[in-house]
C-alpha cells in the first residue's frame, strides 16, 4: 500500500494522460468541422448549432467543468432526433445526403457530452476523420492542405495519448510522486516536440508516394459538383441580368497562360456561349450541336468556329486554361479558336463557335488551345457588301414585339453612316458615350427591359448594352447575336498567368459580314478600376500558391508525372556537367596552388615549419575542445556542489571510486553501492566508503545539499587512509 500523501502511479497518469487526451480530441473534432465548414456545404444554421456546441465543451475543457448527459437522456435524445431526422428529410433539407450529415452531426454532439468509455472515445475520432474526408470531397482549395495538417496533427496527438491511455490502465509499478511529477509535467512539451516531426515525415512521406505513383486524373471530382450561378449564365437560355449577378462575385473562375506573354499584353475577350434568340426579356440558343472526335494524339480540331478574321491575316496564340470547379461544361476560347487539347473524350460545337464538353466523366477543368485573335481591317468590312447566307439570315434577323422608339432611334444613331461596318460602329460609340455602367439594378426585371434602358434609365450592366446594340443591328436589317463569356483579367507576373474572375463576366455583341464572318463590338463602356491597396501584391502570391496547388496537386496525373521526370532529368545532367566542370577547374586550382606551397617550403622551411606546428596544436584544441569543457564543467561543478547536487554527488562518487581502484578495490559496473563496500576487505576504508555512499545517495535521489557538501570532506578522507 501507498503511504499517505503519495499517489499511485497510473493515479498520476490518469489525472494528466486523461485531460491532455480530452483535449485533443476536442481539437481533433474541432479541425474537422471546421474543415467541413470551411467548404460552404453547410447550411449557417448548422454551421452556427453545432459550432457553438463545440465552444461550450471547450469552454467546459478550459474551466475543468464535468457536464455529462447520462445515458438515459442520451437514448432519449436519439429517439426525438430519429422523429425529427423525417422532418428534416422531407421538409428542411429535402434530401438524404443533407439530412444524414444533419444526423451524424447531431450524434457526435451527443456523443461528445456523453463520452465515458473507450468505443465512445473511437467513436468520435472516426467521426471527425468522417468530416475530412467529406470536406475533401467538397472542395478542392490549397486552404484544405491547411486544414488537413492541423487534424493530422491532432490525430497523431490524439493517437499517442490513445495508447498510453490503453498501456498505463494495464500498469502495476509503483513509484514516488517526486520521480511522477517530472514526467508528466514535460508531457506536454514532449508532445509539442514529437508530434510536428512525426507530421513532418507522413507529410513527406506521402508526397513522395504521391508524386512517384503512378496516376490517373479524373479532375475535381466535378460529378459532385452542384452547378452554380456562374454555369447558369452559361447555358443555352440566359435571361437579362445573368450576368450582372455574376459579376459581383470576385471568386476565381480560371487562370490562363499565354505562351511567350511575360509582360501580360494581351486584352483578349474569352468566349463562352453566342445566343441568337431573343423574345424580349430573354436570350437562347436552339442550334444543333456538332460532335468532334480526338485525332490519334487528343487534339481536337474546331473547323466550326465564330470567323471574324481577314482572309489570309494570322494572328496565332497558344494558351493553357486552369478552371475552377464552377460547373460549366463550356469551354472559354479566345478569337477564333482552331484547336483544343484535354483529357476529354466527347466534345461537340454549335454553329455559333460554342465547345462544349459531353464526357460527365471529365468536367472542364485543364485544357490547352490555339486561336487566331487577327482583326480583319476596317476598310475590308466597309466594303464587305449586304449579301448574307440563308442560315445567317434566317437565324439571326428575328426580332420580337419591340417597343416603336428602338428602332427610330437606331436610324437616328446611324442616318450618317454610309456602310454597315459604320452604322455598327455608331451604336456601338452612341451606347458607350450616352448611357452609364452600373450592377446596381432592381431584382425585379421591366415588362421591356430594353425599352427600360434605353429611355428611362440609361444605365446598366454588359447585357443590356449588348442586347440593345443587337437589337438595334437587326433593325436595321444587320444580323447579330450576344456573346457571353468574360474579359481577360488581372496579370499576375509571379505566375506569368492571367487571373480571371466572376467580376470579368461579359456580354458582347457579334454582328455578321460577308467574306468576314462574325466580328466582335464591345457597347459597354469600360468600368471604373479597382483602387490598388498595399495587399495587392500579397494576394498575387497567394494566388500564384493556389494556382500551384491546382495544377500540381489537383490535377496530378501521367501528363504532370512525365513532365516532372523530363525536368528532372534534364535537371539532374546539367548538375552532373555542373560538377564535373567544376571539379576539374578546381583540382586544376589546388594542384597549382600545392605547387606554389611547395616552393614557398622549399625556400623558407623554419617559417613553414611552426606554421604547422601552430596549425595542428590549434587542430587538436579543436578536436578535443568538447572534452576539455566537459572537464571544465566538472571541475567548476564539483567545488561548487551546492548548485546541482545529484550531478555534483555523481562527479564525487566516480573520483572517490577510482582512488579506492589504485588501491585495489576495483568497482565492476554490475555491482550496487552497497555490494561494492562489502567486497572491500580493509575495515578502515570499508567504513569511510559506507559513510561516503550514504551522503552520496541522499544527495543523489534526493537532493540533498547538506550531504552533497560532505562529500569533498569524505573524499579527502579516504584518499589519505592507508590500507592496513
Amino acid at each position: 500500500m501507498a503511504s499517505a500523501g503519495k499517489l499511485h502511479p497510473t493515479t498520476l497518469l490518469a489525472g494528466s494522460l486523461q485531460r491532455y487526451f480530452e483535449v485533443s480530441l476536442y481539437l481533433l473534432l474541432f479541425a474537422g468541422f471546421g474543415t467541413l465548414a470551411s467548404t460552404g456545404g453547410l447550411g449557417i444554421a448548422t454551421v452556427l448549432l453545432i459550432g457553438s456546441a463545440l465552444l461550450f465543451r471547450g469552454y467546459l475543457l478550459f474551466r475543468r467543468r464535468a457536464w455529462l448527459i447520462s445515458e438515459r437522456w442520451t437514448a432519449l435524445l436519439t429517439l426525438g432526433y430519429m422523429a425529427f431526422y423525417l422532418a428534416d428529410y422531407f421538409l428542411i433539407s429535402g434530401g438524404f445526403l443533407n439530412a444524414t450529415v444533419h444526423l451524424v452531426l447531431f450524434v457526435m454532439v451527443v456523443r461528445l457530452f456523453s463520452a465515458q468509455r473507450d468505443r465512445d472515445f473511437y467513436f468520435l475520432s472516426v467521426i471527425a476523420f468522417l468530416m475530412v474526408l467529406a470536406a475533401a470531397l467538397l472542395t478542392v482549395d490549397s486552404l484544405f492542405l491547411l486544414a488537413f495538417a492541423v487534424f493530422m496533427l491532432m490525430a497523431v496527438v490524439c493517437f499517442i495519448l490513445m495508447e498510453m491511455r490503453h498501456i498505463s490502465a494495464k500498469a502495476g509499478v509503483h513509484s514516488r510522486e517526486s520521480d511522477m511529477g517530472p514526467t508528466y509535467r514535460n508531457l506536454a512539451t514532449s508532445l509539442a516536440v514529437a508530434s510536428p516531426v512525426l507530421v513532418l515525415g507522413i507529410l513527406l512521406s506521402a508526397a513522395a508516394i504521391f508524386f512517384l505513383l503512378p496516376r490517373a486524373s479524373a479532375g475535381y471530382l466535378g460529378a459532385y459538383a452542384p452547378g452554380g450561378e456562374i454555369s447558369t449564365g452559361f447555358s443555352d437560355t440566359v435571361e437579362l441580368g445573368r450576368i450582372g449577378e455574376i459579376q459581383q462575385s470576385s471568386s476565381v473562375v480560371m487562370h490562363i497562360q499565354i505562351d511567350g506573354n511575360e509582360p501580360g499584353s494581351f486584352d483578349l475577350k474569352w468566349r463562352g456561349v453566342a445566343l441568337g434568340n431573343f423574345d424580349g426579356r430573354s436570350w437562347s440558343n436552339n442550334r444543333a450541336q456538332h460532335p468532334l472526335f480526338p485525332q490519334l494524339d487528343g487534339l481536337f480540331v474546331l473547323s466550326r468556329t465564330p470567323g471574324s478574321v481577314q482572309k489570309g491575316s494570322v494572328h496565332p496564340i497558344y494558351y493553357r486554361v486552369l478552371m475552377e470547379p464552377v460547373g460549366m461544361n463550356v469551354f472559354l476560347l479566345a478569337g477564333a479558336p482552331e484547336t483544343l487539347e484535354g483529357n476529354y473524350g466527347h466534345l461537340a460545337i454549335d454553329d455559333g463557335g460554342a465547345v462544349f464538353d459531353l464526357d460527365p466523366e471529365h468536367p472542364v477543368n485543364r485544357y490547352r488551345a490555339s486561336s487566331n485573335v487577327a482583326q480583319a481591317a476596317a476598310s475590308d468590312l466597309r466594303t464587305a457588301g449586304k449579301t448574307y447566307p440563308p442560315d445567317v439570315v434566317s437565324n439571326y434577323l428575328d426580332l420580337p414585339v419591340l417597343d416603336s422608339r428602338i428602332p427610330g432611334l437606331a436610324k437616328e444613331i446611324t442616318a450618317s453612316a454610309d456602310s454597315n461596318y459604320d452604322k455598327a460602329r455608331a451604336l456601338e460609340t452612341y451606347l458607350r458615350t450616352h448611357f452609364g455602367y452600373t450592377l446596381e439594378l432592381s431584382r425585379t426585371v421591366p415588362h421591356d427591359p430594353l425599352a427600360n434602358f434605353l429611355f428611362e434609365r440609361k444605365q446598366g450592366h454588359c447585357e443590356y448594352f449588348a442586347s440593345s446594340m443587337a437589337v438595334m443591328l437587326r433593325t436595321l436589317g444587320i444580323p447579330s447575336r450576344v456573346v457571353n463569356g468574360f474579359r481577360t483579367g488581372e496579370f499576375n507576373d509571379l505566375s506569368s498567368q492571367y487571373v480571371v474572375r466572376a467580376s470579368n463576366a461579359h456580354s458582347w455583341v457579334e454582328a455578321y459580314f460577308p467574306n468576314h464572318d462574325w466580328v466582335a463590338f464591345d457597347p459597354t463602356p469600360d468600368a471604373s478600376i479597382p483602387v490598388r491597396t498595399g495587399w495587392s501584391r500579397v494576394s498575387l502570391y497567394v494566388d500564384a500558391m493556389a494556382s500551384f496547388w491546382r495544377e500540381w496537386i489537383i490535377n496530378y496525373d501521367v501528363g504532370h508525372q512525365r513532365s516532372l521526370a523530363v525536368s528532372a532529368s534534364s535537371r539532374g545532367r546539367q548538375l552532373v556537367w555542373a560538377l564535373r566542370r567544376g571539379w576539374h577547374r578546381h583540382y586544376k586550382g589546388l594542384r597549382a596552388a600545392a605547387r606554389h606551397t611547395g616552393s614557398e617550403a622549399a625556400g623558407s622551411p623554419l617559417r613553414w615549419g611552426l606554421g604547422g606546428v601552430l596549425i595542428a596544436a590549434l587542430l587538436m584544441f579543436v578536436v578535443n575542445a568538447p572534452g576539455l569543457l566537459q572537464a571544465l564543467g566538472k571541475i567548476r561543478l564539483a567545488a561548487r556542489p551546492e548548485r546541482s547536487p545529484r550531478r555534483a554527488a555523481t562527479i564525487w562518487y566516480e573520483r572517490m571510486t577510482e582512488s579506492v581502484a589504485r588501491r585495489g578495490w576495483r568497482k565492476s559496473p554490475t555491482q550496487t553501492p552497497d555490494e561494492f563496500v562489502s567486497r572491500i576487505d580493509d575495515a578502515g576504508v570499508r567504513e569511510r566508503v559506507a559513510e561516503f555512499t550514504r551522503h552520496y545517495e541522499s544527495a543523489r535521489f534526493d537532493d540533498s545539499v547538506e550531504d552533497v557538501r560532505r562529500l569533498p570532506e569524505l573524499y579527502e578522507e579516504i584518499s589519505a587512509t592507508r590500507r592496513r
